[in-house]
């Protein structure tokens, strides 16, 4: 099917197979990507993560829940000797951009719904919602040290 929508145009192929995949929706109104974590499936997510245009926090209908939430849900399903095969399920997601902060329908984040005993994921969400939450800071104080190198007060 994506094979189709990509030879009718391809100057169009790009954003037609990305509105095809962000449109795509199981009886229960899980998205691809949903589906991939749900599944814990790490070379879907990162095939599908390859493809531009891709929306990467949607909800789905039933739990408000974004791909990270569906994440964490599959780790906490996992036997806990397992949890640190489920990581990069999670770790893939974070890295393409998906935000730890959105809330779904309960008011939790994807932090909130992590087992308890599971230290790790719970580090490793907590550490990205705050380099989400300062990212943009830095970026800021950064560009405001560059306009200040230029300034006269350096030239003395």
């Amino acid at each position: 099917m994506i094979e189709d929508v990509s030879k009718k145009s391809p100057k169009t192929a790009t954003s037609d197979v990305a509105k095809l995949l962000n449109t795509a929706r199981d009886g229960i109104g899980n998205g691809v990507l949903h589906l991939a974590a749900i599944n814990g499936n790490y070379a879907v997510l990162d095939l599908l993560l390859d493809q531009e245009g891709l929306e990467i926090d949607e909800l789905d209908r039933m739990e408000r829940d974004t791909p990270l939430h569906k994440a964490v849900r599959y780790v906490n399903e996992l036997d806990k000797k397992e949890w640190d095969q489920g990581l990069p399920v999670v770790e893939i997601l974070l890295d393409a951009g998906c935000d730890p902060r959105i809330r779904n329908k309960a008011k939790m984040r994807p932090v909130d719904l992590v087992d308890p005993r599971n230290t790790e994921l719970r580090a490793l969400l907590q550490k990205a919602e705050y380099g989400m939450m300062v990212g943009n800071d830095v970026v800021a104080e950064d560009d405001e040290d560059d306009e200040d190198a230029d300034s006269p007060s350096d030239e003395e």
